[in-house]
């Protein structure tokens, strides 16, 4: 496995709409800063920014699950390209690895299989699923445990 300093990861879904730039965007850093920012402007909703720092043993975890999705030996060319609907992005540093996916928002799996290459988008759909569970745990954990 891949020593700390050699893993990045960075997932970024938005669009442009009536509410302006809505977005949700993860960072996973070399040092194991963890950078979460989700910008809402529904019903006038503020932008959430959360930075903490995780053990290495949570970035061994992310490493382990980036390397079984086995996303880094995808092509994101027979992809959805990124639309008025919206777009996603991924970028991973994994040793000397450095993959940079972009495409459109996915809605459903059905989307996933409408897609020419279903079976590369569907690990993509999951690794981000995945990404985006395990975060939201840190994050509320980190956050919203009230000290005794």
């Amino acid at each position: 496995m891949a020593d700390h300093q050699d893993f990045y990861l960075r997932y970024y879904v938005g669009h442009k709409g009536q509410f302006g730039h809505e977005f949700l965007e993860i960072e996973f850093r070399p040092d194991g800063k963890l950078r979460y920012a989700n910008n809402s402007q529904y019903k006038n909703d503020t932008m959430i920014r959360k930075e903490c720092h995780v053990h290495r043993c949570v970035l061994a975890e992310i490493k382990r699950i980036v390397e079984d999705s086995e996303v880094m030996q995808e092509d994101d060319a027979l992809w959805p390209q990124p639309d008025r609907v919206g777009r996603q992005e991924l970028e991973i540093v994994l040793g000397d690895q450095h993959i940079s996916f972009s495409t459109s928002k996915i809605g459903t799996l059905g989307d996933v299989n409408a897609c020419k290459d279903a079976d590369g988008l569907r690990g993509f759909y999951y690794l981000v699923q995945d990404i985006k569970c395990l975060v939201f745990s840190l994050i509320g954990l980190h956050f919203k445990i009230k000290p005794i």
